[in-house]
């Protein structure tokens, strides 16, 4: 290899590098040009009379256009993966991994934008602007607490999809590998006593789709103990998910003081929770460790003390991946014209996914694999039933 060469391509040989040459993803025409005539009705002078009747009737860019099949793969760089802000440059091969996932599992077109700027109001206003290119707008890697507040406030503008990945797609994944691990713990929602570590994006929405799915008795810990409103530090999102949860149930203090006697542990904070801690967990414990790539309970560790382990890894069994969510969810959502994405379309994502193990229920098979064939139809089928009776599908 030239000196060129190697200067345009220092990682040369690595095959993780090699695969993100060029980037991971490209636009290809629908329709083929092969003449004048081709090229009159795609462009100038046929496509006038597109624009013309869209105009007229701006419904019908559901029909005309890619819009109804396109979904904005957003984020400002400021908490990729768990690399954390890192800047919107280097968050693209992210934001590229996403939308070919979109494609590959839901059959929707992602387009990768990155934002060069992490102020709220910039971003609403920019994400507004953008979105009559699209028919959803899924959020990604965007720190908290101002994910949640830019998610709200998008809501309430747009009548379309907005999806923050990192809170919901999560949530959903882990609702229904927890439901599948209760069933084989023997458990109800209601005899349930869940710690969740971490109180960021992902944290705040588990607890909150757990609370709807009947579980109550939940605690939250963050880096200073559970998050309860006896602490003077809380920020408001952290004071009102403290309401929901331990201040409903008299929990407070330390990780290890919530930890003892739990039934279920969420990891979704990175850490590591020590074995001692792990060990005072009830008798045949969940442990559900999701930081990447070092769990927060490592599995051979997990393993002596619980009956059920998922990771967020690959190489270890149930994973808790959101591939298995936000490809059929905007499927779904997509497919009868969605307004939004609502409380009971994840929930009944989250049934769809928890119901295709079946059978098949055993402590190392609690959710489906990222390639199991049914989970796109399966998701995207529950979701656009939700949708209908939820009052937000319009087709």
């Amino acid at each position: 290899m030239s000196e060129l060469e190697t200067a345009a391509h220092p990682f040369a040989g690595d095959p993780v590098f090699d695969l993100h040459v060029g980037g991971k993803m490209a636009i290809q025409s629908s329709v083929e040009l092969a003449g004048a005539d081709e090229l009159s009705l795609a462009y100038t002078p046929g496509v006038a009379r597109v624009c013309t009747a869209i105009a007229e009737n701006p419904d019908l860019t559901q029909h005309y256009t890619w819009v109804p099949n396109t979904v904005a793969v957003i984020t400002d760089g400021t908490a990729v993966l768990g690399l954390g802000d890192i800047g919107p440059a280097a968050a693209m091969p992210v934001m590229e991994g996403k939308a070919i996932l979109f494609k590959q599992f839901g059959g929707v077109d992602g387009i990768p934008i990155c934002l060069d700027t992490t102020d709220t109001e910039e971003i609403i206003e920019t994400v507004v602007r953008l979105a009559p290119s699209f028919g959803g707008i899924n959020l990604e890697d965007i720190s908290a607490p101002r994910c949640f507040e830019i998610e709200d406030r998008l809501k309430e503008r747009l009548d379309i999809p907005v999806f923050h990945d990192d809170q919901h797609g999560t949530a959903v994944v882990a609702l229904a590998a927890l439901k599948n691990a209760l069933k084989l713990t023997g458990r109800t929602p209601e005899q349930t006593r869940v710690v969740i570590s971490g109180a960021g994006a992902a944290g705040v929405a588990i607890a909150k789709i757990l609370i709807v799915a009947g579980i109550t008795d939940i605690a939250v810990t963050d880096r200073r103990g559970v998050v309860s409103s006896d602490r003077s530090d809380l920020t408001p999102v952290k004071k009102q998910l403290a309401e929901i949860t331990a201040d409903r149930n008299g929990r407070k203090g330390t990780l290890a003081d919530a930890m003892d006697g739990a039934d279920v542990y969420l990891g979704v904070s990175g850490g590591t929770v020590p074995e001692e801690v792990v060990a005072t967990m009830a008798d045949d414990a969940i442990i559900f460790a999701m930081a990447n790539p070092t769990p927060e309970v490592h599995p051979d560790v997990a393993h002596k003390y619980a009956r059920v382990v998922a990771t967020g890894r690959s190489d270890f069994p149930n994973q808790i991946n959101n591939v298995l969510a936000f490809p059929g969810i905007f499927r779904g959502a997509f497919d009868v014209r969605a307004t939004a994405i609502t409380e009971g379309m994840k929930l009944a994502a989250a049934e769809a996914l928890a119901a295709l193990v079946g059978d098949a229920l055993a402590e190392d098979m609690v959710i489906p694999g990222p390639f199991d064939p049914r989970v796109g139809p399966a998701v995207s089928a529950a979701v656009a039933e939700a949708a209908r009776r939820d009052g937000v599908a319009r087709s």
